[in-house]
């Protein structure tokens, strides 16, 4: 049985093809740029190379790189047209995008303007399948695919999105007390997460089931299968992502969760608060008046550090953020000293495996297998689907 896995960041995507006939450390991964980055790239190369105009078609996908680069194209004064579709890569308000200086087209008028044109789209499976094709290895016969994204959610005009999606998180925690509370069959999606429904759009002809997740914690779940992780009953996990750092309180179940934009923040405060996530002090408004998305307390138990079989837990790749070296003062150092989550030794693919381990509870004729493979590394640890 093979499932193919991705986690879709704003750096890279890593790929992870699982065979339950191979030891998981076998497994055949990849780490390869993202696709805002790609487009990035393209744009930046168009922009100082022929400077035509462009067509944007295609879905909603990862903005921050590729907003830039089309952002700065039409500030260059180059014609930019874009579907209403692809558009809301930059805003899910289309007459925000106009004011970019950006032309709105319908499809059929796309179809008569003469250039260069640029398909959006988070997930390129016949790109991926082509690159294992040329290594020997087809994806034909896979039983599942399963790919992670960040997703706002399309917040209502007027509404925030930082708040919009924290009513989001909110709703899923209190439905399902599960980190794979976050995971979606493609029929499943809820409509208001256009991002995940636009992963499902753009891959419509699979040749097998789809599974779609929110990325932070998918890779939270994954750093789980970390042997040492999987030993300690109450902790605070930390994804150090490129745009976004997200913490959740585990222990009965998810305890508590904030997110935070990381450009916002540093290390000294990230420590404060990770604290007051533990002793349950934080509020909703210390991250969202940072210019943070928010905060959710529910346990009610607070714990200190070293105690009550707690620890901090990090991983992401921005985790350097905690540095282990010396540095020229405290404070650049930071008084916390995590743990750095390798499942099957392997960090950067940590949301892969947390992708296959909600993928074995929407699937569950797929479980038997693939569970077996996730604990053949987890030593005496606890699994994160017993905790």
């Amino acid at each position: 049985m093979k499932i193919l896995t991705v986690d879709i960041g704003t750096g890279t995507q890593d790929i992870f093809l699982y065979d339950s006939n191979l030891d998981i450390e076998n497994g055949f991964k990849l780490v390869l740029p993202s696709p805002t980055m790609m487009i990035h790239r393209r744009l930046k190369q168009a922009l100082h190379a022929s400077r035509r105009p462009i067509l944007l078609t295609g879905h909603q996908m990862g903005g921050g790189p590729s907003a830039w680069a089309i952002e700065e194209y039409a500030r260059a004064g180059i014609p930019v047209y874009m579907t209403p579709s692809a558009a809301t890569t930059l805003n899910d308000e289309l007459d925000k995008v106009e004011k970019l200086g950006i032309k709105i087209v319908s499809e059929e008028e796309s179809n008569k303007l003469q250039v260069t044109r640029y398909e959006l789209k988070d997930f390129d499976f016949e790109l991926i399948s082509k690159t294992f094709k040329d290594y020997g290895v087809s994806l034909d016969d896979l039983s599942a695919i399963a790919v992670a994204v960040f997703d706002h959610g399309n917040a209502p005009a007027g509404v925030s999105d930082r708040q919009f999606r924290f009513d989001y998180l909110d709703e899923r925690i209190k439905e399902k007390n599960s980190l794979s509370a976050f995971a979606y069959l493609s029929n499943d999606i809820p409509k208001i997460m256009t991002r995940l429904q636009s992963v499902a759009d753009s891959a419509h002809e699979l040749p097998c089931p789809l599974v779609v997740m929110d990325t932070a914690p998918a890779a939270v779940l994954g750093a789980n299968f970390d042997p040492t992780v999987m030993r300690r009953k109450r902790k605070i996990i930390v994804n150090v992502g490129n745009f976004h750092t997200l913490a959740f309180r585990l222990g009965d179940g998810i305890e508590g969760v904030f997110e935070h934009h990381t450009g916002e923040i540093d290390l000294p405060k990230l420590e404060k608060y990770i604290r007051a996530l533990a002793d349950g002090s934080l509020k909703h408004q210390d991250i969202f008046d940072d210019m943070g998305h928010g905060a959710l307390v529910y346990g009610t138990n607070p714990f200190e550090f070293g105690k009550d079989e707690f620890d901090v837990v990090v991983t992401g790749p921005r985790r350097s953020m905690f540095s282990l070296t010396p540095a020229l003062s405290p404070g650049e150092r930071g008084e916390l000293r995590p743990y750095f989550a390798v499942p099957f030794g392997d960090m950067m693919i940590a949301g892969c495996f947390g992708l296959l381990a909600a993928t074995a509870e929407i699937l569950p004729n797929l479980a038997e297998p693939i569970l077996g493979s996730l604990r053949s590394g987890h030593g005496r640890g606890v699994a994160p689907w017993d905790s």
